[in-house]
């Protein structure tokens, strides 16, 4: 739940009670669940909302989808897993017979770099 251990859950409830005391725990215990139930009342009326406002064409929508993360991962990543799972047999040979190429010898002492006036 969170992150958080059975130790720092003990810890939390220790603070609890020392700040709010014994007599006043219940009340503040019922007001964050109360608060908590009233934020998520508004978020899913917030999300309905936007599904009405939005109309037909996006039955489908969910606000996830906007994380970037997501977003990234369901409509560009899982494209590009499917089809790299399902290489053809002609592409395995391919690969299999890929030689890189040598590696050029570094500039000795004193050689100028190729300089090319177009890419700067």
């Amino acid at each position: 739940m969170f992150g958080l251990g059975w130790g720092e859950i003990a810890a939390l409830v220790v603070l609890a009670l020392l700040v709010f005391g014994p007599d006043k725990l219940p009340q503040a215990a019922s007001q964050a669940g109360r608060t908590l139930r009233n934020l998520r009342r508004m978020a899913n009326n917030a999300r309905d909302d936007l599904r009405a406002g939005l109309g037909p064409e996006f039955k489908d929508f969910d606000p996830a989808d906007l994380n970037p993360r997501t977003f990234v991962r369901k409509h560009l990543l899982d494209d590009i897993e499917d089809t790299w799972n399902d290489k053809p047999k002609e592409l395995e040979s391919v690969a299999a017979s890929y030689s890189p190429e040598p590696v050029v010898d570094e500039l000795g002492y004193g050689e100028v770099p190729p300089y090319d006036s177009e890419a700067t």
